[in-house]
């Protein structure tokens, strides 16, 4: 078991809503914590952002100060 420390008010709401529920208030963070995304990534590989803007064109980074001289995108 792990100990947090929180702000009073804050444990002061959890206190609140766990007697509330009638559990305690590590039963009611383990049940709030179900809800929470897994941590884990269930298959391996690159994150879906990467190679979202890739070039088709060749042009890569390194030319961005030449492509904008020449009016990119006017």
């Amino acid at each position: 078991m792990s100990t947090v420390e929180l702000p009073p008010q804050v444990a002061a709401r959890f206190e609140a809503e766990a007697a509330r529920r009638g559990v305690s208030v590590a039963d009611l963070l383990a049940t709030l914590a179900e809800d929470l995304p897994a941590t884990e990534r269930t298959a391996p590989g690159r994150p879906g952002f990467v190679a979202l803007g890739a070039s088709t064109s060749g042009r890569t980074a390194r030319e961005a100060d030449e492509l904008l001289a020449d009016g990119f995108g006017r």
